[in-house]
């Protein structure tokens, strides 16, 4: 048998092996939720166009969950009240699938590229180890909505703004239009002095939310003056599934949670974040740049459920392709790759669930917010690339300008694009 043949079979092998552990590891580890947050949207559409209620005025039977994203993302999701509640799933799970396969195409075959791993191989394990992602089941279980937003965004960052596309921006404001806590990135583009972009953003999420307002009025006015204010809506701040700042404090005091400790802690956060995001734009590295403010939107939004923490999956990618790019045997190599593999073993074992009941002392304080520490970890220690880099990493893919190794050295034979044309050194 030719060399080739054996390694494709050992790697679908691999793959298979792999899938089926993935499968065992959640038939033990996933919580089934029924689609319970699909279940809200869908019984809300139908209450508003079938039964001629107002869509803010729905609660799922025998809890205080309603409708909570903008007219616009009723909008959006308008034909989902004339499907069957199976289709409905169906439509849901195929759709972040399928943006899912490829957000990781984007992110993780360049580095399958220049490590010389096979690419589908490369992309199938990411898949799979992807779908025991916490975050990632959660999103699937519950129906959200989470990787489509991500991946609107991500056309933006990876795919138009790099290239100077003056389509750049549109994804943003689609995304904030649908749901509101995307907007940071229209901040982001202000903060790093993309103009062009942020206004095309501002202009797409303004122009669908008049959209909504001129079809839907009536409901239009209930989000803006009521719902979006009514915080009983979302849940319990303290509830330990909310893994921002604003979690944190809560579970410190849940009966008087102190807004000052919140906002003092919100605002260093966008300080640091702001620096760093502005060194990143500064590197051309638009895939830190999506990274870092993944993170810093899960920190500081009041709410960040445990499903909202897929924005992470592009950090922990960039620690594994940083280390990909640093030198063979290097301690900067396995610094990244044990900070990723760990990041990654908190992200899937539900650890935060062991503090439901009682988060209270310094191991309730830890343990309890532990995604928390790990957003924090990213937004502040994220490598970031500079104007050179190893060719055939995610933020050369999009067509950014590429860094040299973080440490001075270049491997033999690596190809670097520096200015214009590659070059070997």
């Amino acid at each position: 048998m030719a060399q080739g043949a054996a390694r494709t079979i050992a790697q679908v092998v691999g793959v298979l092996l792999l899938a089926v552990a993935v499968a065992a590891f959640l038939a033990v580890a996933a919580v089934r939720h029924g689609f319970f947050d699909l279940q809200v949207y869908y019984g809300a559409l139908t209450w508003w166009v079938h039964d001629g209620g107002e869509i803010y005025d729905y609660l799922r039977p025998n809890t205080q969950y309603g409708f909570t994203y903008p007219p616009f993302a009723a909008l959006v999701m308008l034909p989902m009240a004339y499907l069957p509640w199976l289709a409905a799933i169906v439509v849901s799970v195929t759709a972040t699938v399928a943006v899912t396969v490829v957000l990781f195409w984007w992110l993780v075959d360049p580095i399958a590229r220049r490590a010389g791993w096979t690419r589908w191989f490369a992309l199938a394990v990411a898949l799979c180890l992807a779908a025991a992602y916490e975050p990632m089941r959660e999103t699937v279980n519950f129906g959200q909505v989470n990787m489509l937003l991500l991946f609107l965004v991500a056309v933006d960052l990876l795919r138009l703004l790099p290239g100077g596309s003056r389509w750049a921006g549109v994804g943003v404001g689609l995304a904030t239009a649908i749901k509101l806590t995307p907007g940071i990135f229209i901040v982001y583009l202000l903060v790093t002095g993309r103009w062009r972009a942020a206004v095309t953003s501002m202009a797409t999420a303004a122009g669908a939310t008049l959209l909504a307002a001129a079809l839907f009025p009536d409901a239009s006015r209930e989000f803006w003056t009521e719902a979006l204010w009514n915080t009983d809506r979302v849940g319990e701040l303290a509830f330990v599934s909310n893994q921002s700042l604003r979690g944190v404090v809560a579970r410190l005091d849940p009966e008087h949670p102190s807004t000052l400790a919140w906002l003092v802690l919100v605002l260093g956060t966008l300080a640091l974040w702001a620096w760093r995001s502005r060194a990143a734009a500064a590197g051309g590295d638009e895939a830190a740049g999506l990274a870092l403010t993944g993170a810093v939107m899960c920190l500081v939004s009041p709410v960040t459920w445990v499903h909202h923490l897929v924005w992470l999956l592009p950090g922990l990618i960039l620690l594994v392709d940083n280390a990909v790019a640093a030198r063979p045997g290097s301690l900067r190599r396995r610094l990244l790759l044990a900070a990723a593999v760990t990041g990654y073993g908190f992200l899937i074992s539900r650890i935060v669930w062991a503090w439901e009941k009682d988060f209270t002392g310094i191991d309730g304080f830890l343990g309890s917010n532990t995604y928390v520490w790990i957003s924090l970890a990213l937004l502040a220690l994220l490598p970031l690339r500079g104007r050179t880099t190893p060719a055939g990493s995610p933020v050369e893919a999009a067509g950014v300008p590429q860094l040299d190794q973080p440490d001075g050295r270049t491997p033999a034979g690596e190809r670097h694009r520096v200015g214009g044309p590659l070059t070997v050194r």
